[in-house]
């Protein structure tokens, strides 16, 4: 596996929306700082990390970093993602990366390979997350930990509490359950850990909490567009959740929460440190 693969010399520009739930916007907000802080403690120069479907690469930019020289591997599904993601890395300067194009289920490491498996909202879109952790604890060394974190939809809150955004939470939970995942997978982390083979492992939670106005037009922009596009509406549909007039509400609804000052929104994450 090569530490430093043929890719473009600049991250590409003007890629069509990832292959992901979420939108391009949401997902290229995210680093160490604001998605993995309960990880900082246990990162060192020199270890090796897996980031598993690691979208477009921030994260993992950010993880690798602070661990080189040690290797860093990004997978993803997605070859647009991977694609991005070693355009990012690139143009960070950093040669201890590679990406991946690969599936959760079955992750083209050998066995004890790499020190931490890095799995941030990966979880909540599995249909069998005890089976996508046993493949993670595969391919980790002994001592090798497992750090994942992912939303828990129960634990949301938000003001003002417009009408539309209750439709929209019922919505989402409806589309999220029919696609094969979990919109409460925070709060199971440690129990399918446990399950998954895991017998030590640490738990803890966070929020992303949004109420600036960079927050509010970064957050409510991005569920605004999400909540009108076709695979969301198909979805919300079918699921008899939503009728198209509701889901344009549900964006209007979220551009009116943005432009509010008083607008506030907290979303819970459940994390675990998992040692093999």
């Amino acid at each position: 596996m090569n530490d430093t693969p043929e890719r473009q010399e600049t991250a590409p520009r003007d890629l069509p929306p990832l292959g992901h739930d979420h939108l391009q916007r949401v997902l290229t907000w995210r680093t160490v700082e604001n998605s993995a802080a309960y990880l900082v403690p246990h990162l060192s120069p020199g270890l090796s990390l897996l980031d598993v479907m690691c979208g477009p690469g921030t994260v993992t930019v950010d993880l690798a970093r602070r661990l080189a020289p040690g290797r860093v591997i990004g997978l993803d599904s997605s070859a647009t993602a991977v694609e991005y993601a070693a355009g990012l890395a690139f143009d960070a300067g950093l040669s201890n990366t590679s990406f991946l194009v690969g599936d959760v289920h079955a992750l083209p490491l050998a066995d004890a390979s790499v020190d931490i498996v890095h799995a941030h909202q990966v979880l909540q879109h599995v249909d069998n997350p005890v089976a996508a952790m046993r493949e993670m604890r595969r391919v980790l060394r002994p001592g090798g930990i497992l750090a994942a974190r992912d939303a828990d939809y129960g634990g949301a809150a938000w003001y003002p509490k417009l009408p539309a955004l209750a439709t929209w939470m019922a919505a989402y939970r409806a589309v999220h359950t029919m696609s094969g995942g979990d919109p409460d997978t925070g709060r199971a982390l440690k129990a399918w850990a446990r399950q998954a083979g895991f017998a030590e492992v640490t738990s803890s939670a966070s929020v992303w909490c949004f109420a600036s106005e960079a927050e509010r037009e970064w957050w409510g922009e991005s569920w605004a567009q999400r909540a009108t596009e076709a695979d969301f509406v198909a979805r919300a549909i079918e699921a008899g959740v939503a009728r198209l007039a509701d889901l344009h509400e549900i964006g209007g609804a979220w551009r009116h929460w943005a432009l509010d000052p008083d607008g506030w929104f907290v979303l819970t994450h459940g994390e675990i440190i998992a040692v093999r």
